[in-house]
């Protein structure tokens, strides 16, 4: 853990609880052909949990249903089935009326800062709308909301007149940093946010919200395929995979001694920084054929089909995520022949 990382207590309860969590699409098909209705299984029973101040992230090749995740947890889709619980309440199937106070509560930063914001709105108006919409400052006092708001996130409070074109790509992602803050949340999930973002711009977009979570105590589910991003800003580990966590753990646990196939097929293709250590690189480890398909993936352990540990009992029965006492504690893999085998501490120390 970084040395500006705020610590996460292990006696706290979880601010957040997602048990099972499930989203399957349908697939629309002519009538009258016959055809057996097909669904798109996008998440297929996640389960974590998520402390005040902690960072998640949740990791995976695109299509893994990481988003999708972060989609359901902030009730922008409604889950097909399972939980998701904030402060022990259920919040999964609430109607729209019901979900305003959590709405406050758990907000998100999108992945595009381009086109999340509305062109037409100045960013003042784009702040003020969610300072009316909960009733949070007077009418006379929200101009001052919105220059304290940029401010924060380390813009000019003069430039609340300006429209999102007269910004940056990083500055328009501050804005929509800002924009989840302006209600005060206690959650934020994080869509990729430094992603479509310059090297050097993704550095400080990322120590802003670190600045954050240290500050105010927001805790983060951070959706992200950057290895690097995820060790630097997370604390907590889950990796995804066709709908599902097939490994979570604590950062270094998963980073230093991967147990999951996956996990370390993912690790072994991350930049590798041993050579210029001098240190002997890492061995990549290249997977064969494509990722199935969501709407019929295979039997048992879905990732077999990859996998080159996979053996007969992979097919017919699926690996539970359970933890695995020889790595550490809270640390869990779904895998029938999971064991921290491969080492990266030399390559990554």
């Amino acid at each position: 853990m970084s040395d500006t990382m705020r610590p996460v207590d292990a006696t706290t309860s979880p601010l957040l609880q997602v048990r099972d969590l499930k989203m399957h699409f349908p697939i629309k098909e002519a009538a009258g052909l016959g055809r057996t209705k097909k669904v798109v299984q996008a998440v297929d029973g996640v389960s974590f949990d998520l402390k005040p101040g902690q960072s998640l992230g949740l990791v995976g090749e695109s299509g893994c249903g990481k988003s999708t995740t972060g989609r359901m947890i902030t009730r922008l889709l409604t889950p097909t089935a399972g939980q998701i619980l904030f402060k022990g309440t259920d919040i999964a199937r609430m109607k729209e009326k019901q979900l305003r106070p959590f709405r406050r509560q758990l907000q998100i930063v999108f992945q595009d800062p381009y086109s999340s914001l509305n062109p037409r709105q100045t960013v003042s108006n784009i702040l003020t709308t969610p300072l009316r919409v909960h009733n949070l400052v007077p009418r006379g006092q929200e101009l001052q909301r919105v220059q304290e708001l940029l401010e924060r996130v380390g813009l000019n409070p003069e430039h609340h007149n300006r429209y999102p074109n007269e910004f940056s790509g990083g500055q328009r992602q501050r804005i929509g940093i800002a924009r989840a803050l302006a209600v005060e949340p206690e959650v934020i999930i994080a869509d990729e946010p430094v992603s479509a973002l310059d090297v050097s711009i993704q550095a400080q977009v990322m120590n802003l919200m670190e600045d954050l979570r240290r500050d105010l105590g927001i805790a983060f589910v951070f959706i992200a395929h950057d290895l690097g991003v995820v060790r630097h800003f997370c604390d907590e580990v889950a990796v995804m995979y066709l709908g599902k966590i097939v490994e979570q753990g604590p950062r270094d646990q998963i980073y230093n001694a991967p147990q999951h196939p996956y996990t370390q097929a993912l690790l072994s293709a991350a930049p590798d920084l041993g050579t210029i250590r001098g240190t002997p690189p890492k061995e990549r480890i290249r997977l064969v054929g494509d990722v199935p398909s969501p709407i019929d993936p295979p039997s048992g352990c879905r990732f077999r089909t990859r996998c080159w540990k996979a053996e007969d009992i992979c097919a017919t029965q699926e690996p539970l995520l359970i933890g695995k006492p020889k790595s550490g504690p809270g640390h869990a893999a779904a895998c029938h022949f999971a064991e921290p085998k491969i080492d990266l501490t030399a390559a990554t120390a």
